[in-house]
């Protein structure tokens, strides 16, 4: 039993090593497999890593904010989920906080997190 459970542990790892480092206030591209009946696509989500939760646990989420026609839209992604084809790393947000909720009372220029260089 400790066999399957080690196994399972070094593939999560795997596919954990797979993404790049990323933390709060970074902007991220998830590429997401869709399936709509019996066709399969990959769709891009682009946005900014509000939190992540439970980090280097199999439970791991992480929740990724995009403003789309002035609509804020929130969308929690569980990192060992198979949909997820890949991350990439679109540039790093210079925060002071893990967490940033904050964003949702905010739009336009207010709502822009500095680049870190």
């Amino acid at each position: 039993m400790s066999e399957l459970i080690k196994f399972i542990e070094q593939e999560s790892t795997d596919k954990r090593a797979s993404f790049p480092a990323f933390q709060a206030g970074d902007t991220i591209n998830v590429h997401v497999r869709i399936r709509e009946g019996n066709k399969e696509r990959v769709q891009q989500f682009q946005g900014v890593v509000i939190q992540r939760k439970n980090v280097n646990t199999n439970g791991e989420t992480f929740t990724v904010r995009k403003v789309s026609n002035q609509i804020g839209l929130e969308r929690i992604f569980p990192v060992l989920s198979p949909a997820i084809e890949k991350i990439e790393l679109v540039r790093r947000g210079r925060v002071r906080r893990a967490r940033l909720y904050y964003l949702r009372g905010l739009q336009g220029k207010a709502a822009r997190i500095k680049e870190r260089r």
